[in-house]
């Protein structure tokens, strides 16, 4: 199994404080958040990495081999996405489709969690896909927002309808055997549209939806959250030292 990072963005939302430093290197309490990320997942036994980088690529390339360097037996490898600046991140799952030759969980660089969640989220029934979700009372615009049937995905985005969403998507998505070929085969097509480079991946996945059973795993009790914002930031670091 490999672990697939999205880390090509800057962050906008979060500047100035990623005007020099991409969102994946900000200070969590002294250790990065995709360094944070990739801790977790090596406490799960988890040794290879593949990390789709954009912007600020060379400093993100040296903090990933000190990553390595510091972690005897893991492979930190590193994707370019030259589409950064003009494309959300469908175009870095595209650049990235060759390493979906194998079973392989696909998580956002923004997220913060530890490996306790992994370690459920890994023991959940084997499904071509599984999602992890979060669910919580109100959900709003920036949510990623997903619709059930049972503990089906049938939609994911965040212009879903308010009353019909059951659960938000947290980025974490675990891809096996036919699920991650017909993954590569819905990007692939996605990138042939015009359209495609301003399309979030979660769109694939509610296309895959439509191809194959979506499974969720609800990581209820877990402590995580995703910076996208500075209030964010600081969350994640209140967090972070409650651990």
């Amino acid at each position: 199994m490999k672990v697939l990072i999205l880390g090509a963005g800057q962050g906008k939302r979060l500047l100035p404080l990623t005007e020099e430093v991409p969102k994946a290197l900000l200070d969590i309490h002294g250790r990065t958040l995709v360094e944070r990320q990739v801790d977790a997942f090596v406490a799960c036994g988890i040794k290879q990495f593949v990390v789709i980088t954009g912007y600020g690529s060379t400093m993100m390339a040296e903090r990933l081999a000190e990553i390595e360097g510091r972690n005897a037996g893991i492979e930190i490898r590193t994707v370019y996405n030259p589409f950064y600046k003009v494309a959300d991140n469908l175009a870095s799952c595209w650049m990235a489709r060759d390493e979906m030759d194998c079973e392989f969980i696909q998580v956002n660089g923004d997220n913060l969690f530890r490996a306790g969640l992994i370690e459920d989220f890994l023991k959940a029934p084997e499904a071509a896909v599984t999602v992890a979700i979060n669910q919580k009372a109100e959900y709003d615009n920036d949510d990623m927002k997903v619709m059930l049937d049972g503990d089906r995905l049938t939609e994911v985005g965040k212009t879903l309808p308010l009353e019909a969403v059951n659960a938000e998507a947290i980025g974490i998505y675990h891809f096996r055997k036919d699920g991650a070929r017909l993954y590569r085969e819905v990007l692939e097509k996605a990138m042939l549209d015009d359209a495609g480079l301003k399309q979030w991946f979660p769109s694939a996945v509610g296309t895959l939806a439509k191809l194959t059973e979506i499974k969720v795993c609800a990581i209820t009790g877990h402590e995580w959250c995703e910076v996208d914002f500075p209030v964010d930031l600081q969350h994640a670091r209140q967090l972070v030292a409650t651990w």
